[in-house]
């Protein structure tokens, strides 16, 4: 015979109920309460953002459309260095993350204070935007190259780091463990039983940072550190808009297929 519910055990289950109801409508009160004290206090309207988006619209196809592809050629090699910066930046700073991460683990670096040291330095790497990088760079280097690449290593080495560390600290250490118990060294632990775990990890945190920093390497370029970002600055400067146009749809296209490039091949190896 089926039991019914007691009226007890009714209650009960209404008032859990009204209880997690309660709660549910305070916490969206709440982060309602906040959105609307932020507006207030930065003074923002978003009715008068959403008012001139038509004259946006207006102003973009009377001014940037439509888009001038005469000097193709010229921009080529500009997209050409944008990916390579990202590619230099983020694999000479995936090898310096690694030494890192390996110093910041508490699987690989028994020494607490040498762990905290490293953990305070690679915090203060990853916690200075690439911009401000750059801009620190421009004053010491001059415009060029060398800042975009520099501000791309430091600031990809402060991310990858902590990534890397967290991802070793998140491997098990039973296998680890083993090999020390029969008599493996430092390195034999290293090379034979951690390493070859944390490859597919260090292979998809290196891709992911690839994936940003050709998305950095063009923002860069605003500030005078090389690549497609400064041909965009310099026409929108100029007032060209319709070159400027033509230069924000390639790097659109270039992120797109980086994005696409990246993932099939991280589906591949891993």
């Amino acid at each position: 015979m089926n039991n019914p519910e007691t009226p007890v055990a009714k209650s009960q289950t209404l008032s859990l109920s009204e209880e997690a109801a309660l709660k549910k409508t305070t916490g969206i009160s709440l982060v309602l309460a906040v959105i609307v004290a932020s507006f207030a206090y930065l003074k923002v309207n978003p009715f008068t953002a959403l008012a001139g988006f038509p004259d946006f619209l207006r102003f973009f196809w009377e001014n940037f459309w439509p888009m001038k592809i005469a000097n193709l050629n010229s921009y080529l090699p500009l997209v050409l260095e944008t990916v390579l910066f990202a590619v230099v930046g983020t694999y000479c700073s995936a090898f310096l993350a690694l030494f890192f991460g390996l110093l910041m683990s508490e699987q690989t670096n028994p020494v607490r204070g040498l762990r905290l040291l490293v953990r305070i330095f690679i915090s203060f790497l990853r916690n200075i935007p690439v911009l401000v990088w750059a801009s620190l760079l421009v004053y010491i280097f001059g415009i060029g190259n060398l800042v975009g690449l520099l501000a791309l290593i430091l600031a990809t080495l402060g991310f990858l780091a902590r990534s890397y560390a967290e991802s070793i600290d998140e491997i098990g250490a039973t296998k680890l463990e083993a090999l020390r118990a029969g008599g493996a060294s430092y390195l034999q632990v290293l090379f034979h039983g951690l390493l070859p775990e944390f490859v597919p990890a260090w292979l998809n945190w290196t891709l992911f940072s690839f994936e940003i920093n050709i998305r950095a390497s063009a923002i860069l370029g605003m500030v005078g550190a090389g690549g497609i970002g400064i041909m965009i600055q310099t026409n929108i400067r100029l007032f060209r808009y319709h070159e400027a146009l033509f230069l924000i749809v390639m790097l659109v296209v270039m992120v797109l297929l980086t994005e696409f490039t990246v993932s099939r091949l991280r589906k591949k190896i891993l």
